[in-house]
């Protein structure tokens, strides 16, 4: 199936691995180009190099987390030329008891999670309208509907997602301009086996068995018994990412191997 988007200009955000390197890898596959991002200028270089292999790729190097990386990256992108697919994939999650939880890692969660969509999404979505062509797309979590106590404040960001996706949506009425999120499943992604191989010791457990054991605990309801792969999400990115998707806009999109147990 031709997703019409060869050609199309994509920002991944936090794109130099997991999720995000792999809407990255698959976008460029299908003929986009595609501005690669993350904080460290020497895995953008070798994420980019990589993907020059099979397609276009720029790179720029800037933190989400402030005001000032992402006016450098839209600055940066400018120069590339008009934004047509953006994916808000820049994130990170972590394990803490919510008594344990400063208003500092708030803060910082939010910053990261929410407004890094925010910032750009204000910058590149009003282009979008008036081209009357683009998409953009933020990458959720079934966390966003089912919180684990342990993760409150990580769980409040993803929820925060899907409510913007959904007001920016609605503005897109008349347009074909399309804005969407995506529920991610649990996905085995090199953030997740470094944060399991640091808490394995002290469950006296190996990496392997910590990664067997979530499905006896928080992932328990999973229909799947088994961590996502970074390549399936992409590939539900990248089909909203595309003129395929042309009659999907405010969804909630799940890509959660069924951990969510509702009908809706």
């Amino acid at each position: 199936m031709d997703l019409g988007i060869r050609g199309r200009l994509a920002l991944v955000t936090g794109s130099t691995q997991g999720i995000g390197r792999a809407i990255a890898e698959a976008l460029v596959a299908e003929g986009a180009r595609v501005i690669v991002n993350g904080r460290r200028e020497s895995a953008v270089r070798e994420t980019v190099a990589a993907l020059a292999r099979i397609g276009e790729a720029h790179g720029v190097a800037a933190d989400m987390a402030t005001a000032a990386g992402a006016a450098a990256l839209l600055e940066a992108a400018a120069r590339i030329g008009p934004v047509d697919i953006l994916v808000n994939n820049a994130g990170y999650f972590e394990v803490r008891q919510f008594a344990d939880i400063t208003d500092r890692d708030w803060t910082d969660m939010f910053e990261l999670n929410v407004m890094s969509g925010v910032r750009l999404a204000r910058a590149i979505f009003p282009a979008m309208l008036e081209r009357n062509r683009g998409r953009i797309v933020f990458i959720a979590s079934e966390q966003s509907v089912k919180p684990n106590p342990a993760m409150i404040h990580y769980a409040m960001t993803k929820t925060a997602q899907v409510s913007i996706a959904r007001g920016l949506a609605e503005l897109t009425k008349g347009t074909t301009v399309t804005v969407n999120s995506v529920l991610v499943a649990p996905t085995w992604s090199e953030g997740v086996a470094t944060f399991l191989a640091k808490i394995a010791p002290e469950a006296g457990k190996t990496l392997e068995e910590m990664k067997s054991a979530y499905f006896d605990g928080p992932g328990a309801s999973s229909l799947l018994q088994r961590w996502a792969t970074p390549g399936e999400i992409a590939a539900q990115v990248v089909f909203l990412c595309s003129e395929r998707a042309a009659a999907v806009n405010g969804a909630a999109q799940r890509v959660d191997g069924g951990v969510i147990r509702s009908l809706y």
